[in-house]
C-alpha cells in the first residue's frame, strides 16, 4: 500500500512537471485537410515539436462551451496514431474515453493523426459534406493535457473547388489559409465554415463584420447589415464599449433551420433558407441575432464563475445560467423593441406568451429556477416525457426574471437606473477590473446596490423558490396589467397530449394533476375511444371533452401495450391560464415614466 501510494504521488508529481516542461518548449500546429468530404470526414495532423518528455497524454474535448451537455465529441474519433522521426509509428495506447497516451521515444517532435467523422448538423456540432465543411472545433482539435493555455496554428488546405474560409481566428501573415489562436479556450471558441458561402461586410459600434451565408436564400444584403447594424450599436451602448476589432456571424440557410451558439468574436445561427421576406420569420432570425450577440457580453465575458477556466473533461456547474442565458432571452427581445421592430403591443404579446408558456408548465411549481441552471447537464437537454411536469426553463423564465428585476429596479430608482447598470456594472467590475468570473452572491450585491433595494423576495421566491411569481406586482410599475381570460371559468379538461401514429392515436404526454394523471392514463397508451365514441385525433378528444362538464365521469377505452382496458376518469378543471398584457391608458404619470423607461417610448 504505501510503495503504491509513493508511485502514485511520484507519478503525479512527473505529470505536473511533464505538463510545465511541456508548457515552456512544446509547439502546436494543426493542418486540417478533407480527402473524403462526401464521406464526412475531417483529416487532423497535430504537429508537436520542441517535446522534451517521454509521455504525453493528448485529449478530446467532451462538450462545447454555450451548450451544457456532454456530448463525447472521441466517439467520432478514428484511426488515432503517433508518429516520430523517419515516420516511424510511436506507442500509444487510450487510456479515457477521451485521452489517448503517447511514448514519445525521446522524439522532439512527434506527428498526430487522426480523423473525424462530422454528420450531425447544428449550430454546435461539426458537419462536412461534398458542398462546405463547418467544424466545431471541441470536437475537432485534441490538446495536450495540462497545455490548454498554449498558443497553436491551424493551417486549412480546402476540399477541391473550396474556396472561401471564414472563422473569427487571426489570420497568420504570409502564411495561406493559416490562422492563430492565442490559446485553446480561443481556438475552441472560434469555429470555422469552408466551402464557397456568400460573404458580405458592414461596420457597427467601430468593429468590422463579417456574414457568411451557407445554403443560398432570399435574404437581402443591405437590409440585413442595415438591420443587424441596428441590433449592435443598441447593445454596444448598455456596456459602453465593444470588446471586438472583428467579429463573424457564421450563417447556415436550411429549408427548415434555427438555434445558434455564441463565442469569443462570432457566433453560428441556423436560419430558414426562405423565411427572410417572412415579416415573422424576419424578426424571430433579428432576435436570435440579438440573443447571441448579447452573450459578446453577457457569458463570454461577464460569465459564472464556474464557466472559466472551463474543464473540458466534465460538467461546469453554476446556478446563474438564469443570468446568462435568461436574461440574455429577455434582452433579446427587448433589443428588437429598442430598435423599433416590435411596437410596444408586439412586445407586450411576446411577453405575454413568455409567461403563458411559464405559468401552464407544472414544473414551474416543482423545479427552482437556480436548479433549472444547475440540472442542464442532465434534465433540459435531455427532456422526456415528464419533464414538462418537473422542470422549467432557464431560458424562458430567467428572461421573465430578469423582465420583473428590470421593473423592479427602474421604479426603485425613479427611472434613473435599470437593469442595463447592473450589467454594465458587474461587466465593468469582474470582468474589466477583476478578471475573473462572479458569484451568486455578487451578483445579487451589485444589484441590490444599483436598485438601492433588498432583492429577497425575487431571489427567496422565484429563483430559489417555486412560487408563481406575482407579475402585476412588477408591471404594475409601469401601467401594465396582466389578465387570464379563464380566471372564474371551470373548463374540463383530460391533461394529456397525443399523436396519430400508424393509424393509432398515442397518448405522448401526461400533464401533472390533471385528470389524466390522478386517474392512471399512461404515455405510450392507446386512445380508441370516449364513451364508446371513436377518437382518432387530439382535436377530436378535446371536442368531446369540451362537451362535458367538469365533474362528470367519462369511460375511456385504451390499449396498454396490447391488453384492452376502460379507465373511469373524472374530469377535473382545466388548470391553463390564458393571458394577455395590456397598458393601462389611465396610468399615472409616475407609471408612464416608468413604461417609457422600460419599453423605450
Amino acid at each position: 500500500m504505501k510503495k503504491t501510494v509513493l508511485y502514485s504521488f511520484l507519478y503525479i508529481l512527473f505529470m505536473i512537471t511533464s505538463s510545465e516542461d511541456l508548457q515552456a518548449e512544446t509547439k502546436i500546429a494543426f493542418n486540417v485537410s478533407f480527402s473524403e468530404p462526401q464521406a464526412h470526414y475531417t483529416d487532423v495532423e497535430m504537429v508537436l515539436s520542441g517535446l522534451t518528455k517521454d509521455v504525453m497524454d493528448v485529449k478530446m474535448p467532451v462538450w462545447a462551451p454555450g451548450s451544457y451537455l456532454i456530448r463525447e465529441f472521441a466517439k467520432n474519433v478514428e484511426g488515432f496514431s503517433a508518429i516520430g522521426a523517419n515516420n516511424k509509428s510511436l506507442l500509444s495506447e487510450k487510456i479515457s474515453k477521451n485521452t489517448w497516451r503517447i511514448n514519445t521515444a525521446k522524439n522532439q517532435t512527434v506527428r498526430v493523426k487522426y480523423r473525424v467523422y462530422c454528420f450531425e448538423i447544428s449550430v454546435r456540432t461539426s458537419f462536412v459534406d461534398a458542398a462546405h465543411a463547418f467544424l466545431s472545433p471541441t470536437g475537432i482539435f485534441m490538446y495536450v493535457d495540462g497545455m490548454i493555455k498554449q498558443p497553436a496554428t491551424v493551417s486549412i488546405e480546402p476540399a477541391k473547388g473550396w474556396d472561401k474560409i471564414s472563422t473569427g481566428l487571426e489570420p497568420v501573415k504570409g502564411k495561406q489559409n493559416t490562422f492563430f489562436a492565442p490559446d485553446f479556450d480561443v481556438l475552441y471558441d472560434s469555429p470555422i465554415e469552408i466551402g464557397n458561402h456568400d460573404t458580405f461586410e458592414f461596420t457597427a459600434a467601430g468593429v468590422k463584420h463579417e456574414v457568411a451565408m451557407y445554403g443560398g436564400g432570399n435574404y437581402n444584403k443591405q437590409r440585413l447589415s442595415a438591420d443587424i447594424s441596428k441590433i449592435v450599436e443598441a447593445e454596444t451602448a448598455i456596456f459602453g464599449e465593444n470588446p471586438n476589432k472583428r467579429y463573424v456571424f457564421i450563417v447556415h440557410n436550411y429549408q427548415n433551420g434555427g438555434g445558434g451558439l455564441e463565442h469569443l468574436n462570432s457566433t453560428v445561427l441556423g436560419a430558414r433558407r426562405f423565411g427572410y421576406t417572412d415579416e415573422g420569420s424576419y424578426k424571430d432570425f433579428l432576435g436570435l441575432v440579438a440573443h447571441e450577440y448579447f452573450h459578446l457580453w453577457n457569458v463570454k465575458r461577464l460569465r459564472p464563475k464556474a464557466l472559466g477556466p472551463f474543464d473540458y473533461d466534465n460538467e461546469n456547474y453554476t446556478t446563474n445560467l438564469w443570468i446568462s442565458e435568461g436574461f440574455t432571452a429577455y434582452y433579446d427581445n427587448l433589443m428588437l423593441r429598442r430598435t423599433g421592430f416590435y411596437s410596444p403591443q408586439q412586445y407586450l404579446d411576446i411577453l405575454t406568451n413568455d409567461i403563458g408558456t411559464v405559468e401552464n408548465q407544472p414544473g414551474n411549481k416543482v423545479q427552482p429556477l437556480s436548479e433549472a441552471s444547475f440540472d442542464a447537464w442532465i434534465k433540459y437537454y435531455r427532456p422526456n416525457e415528464n419533464s414538462r411536469n418537473s422542470t422549467v426553463s432557464y431560458y424562458t423564465k430567467g428572461a421573465l426574471v430578469g423582465m420583473i428585476m428590470d421593473l423592479e429596479i427602474i421604479a426603485a430608482t425613479q427611472g434613473a437606473k435599470s437593469l442595463d447598470d447592473v450589467l454594465k456594472a458587474m461587466y465593468d467590475e469582474y470582468f474589466k477590473k477583476q478578471r475573473r468570473g462572479f458569484t451568486d452572491a455578487e451578483f445579487k450585491a451589485m444589484a441590490e446596490k444599483i436598485a438601492g433595494k433588498s432583492l429577497d423576495k425575487i431571489y427567496n421566491e422565484y429563483i430559489n423558490g417555486t412560487e408563481s411569481i406575482n407579475y402585476n406586482n412588477y408591471l404594475g410599475h409601469a401601467g401594465v396589467y396582466l389578465s387570464n381570460e379563464l380566471s372564474g371559468k371551470s373548463l374540463p379538461y383530460l391533461g394529456v397530449a397525443s399523436v396519430a401514429r400508424d393509424g393509432k392515436l398515442i397518448i405522448t404526454g401526461v400533464v401533472r394533476g390533471t385528470t389524466a394523471w390522478v386517474d392512471g392514463l399512461n404515455v405510450n397508451d392507446e386512445i380508441i375511444a370516449i364513451d364508446n365514441f371513436r377518437v382518432g385525433s387530439q382535436a377530436e378528444i378535446d371536442r368531446t371533452i369540451n362537451g362535458k362538464r367538469v365533474g362528470d365521469k367519462v369511460n375511456i377505452l385504451i390499449s396498454r401495450d396490447g391488453i384492452l382496458q376502460t379507465i373511469e376518469a373524472k374530469l377535473t378543471a382545466n388548470p391553463n391560464g390564458r393571458y394577455r398584457l395590456e397598458a393601462d391608458p389611465n396610468a399615472t404619470p409616475e407609471q408612464l415614466a416608468i413604461r417609457k423607461k422600460w419599453l423605450n417610448l
